[in-house]
Formats: C-alpha cells, sequence, structure tokens
C-alpha cells in the first residue's frame, strides 16, 4: 500500500529534480479544506503508485519552499514534469479534477 511521500524544505528540490513526474500538496494540519482533502489525496498516492509521485509538504513547517513557488493559500496542489511547475490546482478540488490533470501528463 503507497502513501504519499513526505516532502520538506530538505528534500523538495532533489525530489522534484528526480522524479519525472510530481504532484505535491501544500498543506496544514489547521486547515480544514486540506484536511477534507488528504483521503483523496492517499488514494491517489496508491492509484498512482509507480506512476506519479504523489507527495505532501506541511506548508507551516516548510515554508521556504511555498514562498519559492508562490503558495499563497493552501490547499495547492503543484504538478512537476522534470523539474518544472506544469499545473496548479488551488482549494478543495473533487478528486476527477486532479485525476484529469495527472492523466494528461501520462500520455
Amino acid at each position: 500500500m503507497s502513501s504519499p511521500f513526505h516532502i520538506t524544505d530538505v528534500n523538495f528540490e532533489e525530489t522534484i529534480r528526480n522524479n519525472k513526474l510530481v504532484f505535491v500538496d501544500f498543506w496544514a494540519t489547521w486547515c480544514g479544506p486540506c484536511r477534507a482533502l488528504a483521503p483523496t489525496i492517499d488514494e491517489l498516492a496508491q492509484e498512482y503508485a509507480g506512476k506519479i509521485l504523489i507527495g505532501k509538504i506541511d506548508a507551516d513547517g516548510n515554508s521556504l519552499s511555498g514562498e519559492k513557488f508562490g503558495v499563497f493559500s493552501i490547499p495547492t496542489m503543484i504538478l512537476f514534469k522534470d523539474g518544472q511547475e506544469v499545473e496548479r490546482l488551488v482549494g478543495l478540488c473533487p478528486k476527477d479534477n486532479i485525476v484529469a490533470v495527472l492523466d494528461k501528463y501520462l500520455q
């Protein structure tokens, strides 16, 4: 069973550089929409295991990465391809919307 990869400011750059596709969920424990999104992120980590690295970064404890990528509200989800941002979703999104973005880059 696969769970979301734990991303921090320390491993952020290495993670997006060393994986072709990385989907990062910027979240915080106090954020209601983030908690509502968490089961979806867990499901995606299982469903896309081996295809897209699904990761989570606590925006409160890892503010450097959020600042670098202009994350001003959470949840924010960013898809990186070959180390570059290619898509961004902000707010509580339905799973179907996230899947459509992910599947677009698996083609």
